[in-house]
């Protein structure tokens, strides 16, 4: 009805003027303002990298390639699902990114394929192939680099992602989220006597995780004490004499890369656990006498992407379970 009403009007009007032969002369009009998505009207735009390099971004990617599982996480978490057209032979979450295109690993980018593609811009972490890098780079595709060392780092990714594709509102509302849970976490452990800590990277040699991994800085988030905080390098080579002088209260470990961490049988947790306890010296060690070996989800506790509070949530779960 206001439809056939504003016609209406708009008839009588027009009348109106051929009646008594007045003229609009250069009728000024009004263009409609389009209601346009988040970052689309600000491009180009030039954007800092996690690597320090000034990336210029033409216009808003639509194609995109992620070389690494955690940048193809934060691209999900993003909604940007319709705009990956290629992703890492290791990127298996979210279960949608199995379906997008392989273009090889972290050091073993496929060119062709790449370049086939003919991505707006690939995503990669840290320096990558700098070979195949390089190659991809003289093609005229615009490659970013990230490569976050903490939880402050994953965020200003998050965020840094989230400005070269036009979705700065999802990021920020990512981040906030994220801060949120990891706050809620340091206050829950803030009154509580930390643990003492070991988390084992490998077995064979046992090697740890040390000072400047992301496995350190969780475990001294969630209320422990990493007993190999203080050795030399991230993933040091620890021995089980030291392993036993210090004595950890709880033993972290990854769950099988192989198994599906969630579809794991309690005999297949027991089994993974017993492998441990039998270890020439673990019998002297608190955790294996109190039967704190726990295992954690292996892609959660490694990549630098959008689930890190995800681990610092089941690594503060395994050391206080009574908080959590």
């Amino acid at each position: 009805m206001k439809h056939k009403i504003q016609v209406i009007i708009a008839l009588v009007l027009l009348l109106t003027f051929m009646v008594t032969g007045c003229a609009v002369e250069n009728p000024v009009v009004e263009e409609p303002v389009a209601v346009q998505e988040d970052g689309v009207n600000d491009f180009p735009r030039e954007v800092t990298d996690g690597l320090g390099n000034k990336v210029v971004i033409e216009k808003q990617p639509e194609k995109i390639i992620s070389a690494v599982p955690s940048h193809t996480e934060i691209l999900f978490a993003l909604g940007l699902e319709d705009k990956i057209i290629g992703v890492s032979e290791f990127c298996d979450y979210p279960i949608e990114a199995l379906e997008k295109e392989e273009i090889g690993g972290y050091k073993t980018l496929n060119i062709e394929k790449i370049i086939e593609l003919s991505p707006d811009i690939i995503l990669v972490y840290g320096n990558g192939d700098e070979e195949a890098i390089a190659q991809i780079k003289a093609s005229g595709i615009t490659i970013a680099r990230y490569e976050p060392e903490s939880i402050e780092d994953i965020l200003e990714a998050i965020l840094s992602i989230g400005e070269i594709t036009g979705m700065e509102m999802e990021a920020k509302a990512i981040v906030n989220e994220l801060t949120e849970r990891r706050d809620e976490v340091l206050a829950k452990v803030k009154t509580v006597d930390t643990v003492k800590v070991f988390y084992e990277i490998w077995h064979e040699p046992l090697m740890a995780a040390g000072p400047g991994s992301f496995m350190d800085e969780l475990i001294l988030l969630a209320g422990g004490e990493n007993i190999a905080g203080d050795a030399e390098g991230a993933y040091p080579i620890f021995s089980i004499e030291a392993l036993v002088e210090r004595n950890p209260e709880v033993y972290l470990m990854p769950a099988d890369h192989v198994v599906d961490f969630y579809n794991m049988t309690e005999e297949e947790k027991l089994e993974k656990i017993n492998q441990v306890t039998i270890r020439p010296g673990y019998t002297e060690i608190s955790a294996v006498k109190n039967n704190r070996i726990e295992l954690l989800e292996p892609n959660i506790v490694s990549r630098p992407g959008v689930r890190i509070i995800e681990a610092l949530e089941s690594v503060a779960r395994a050391i206080h379970p009574e908080l959590f």
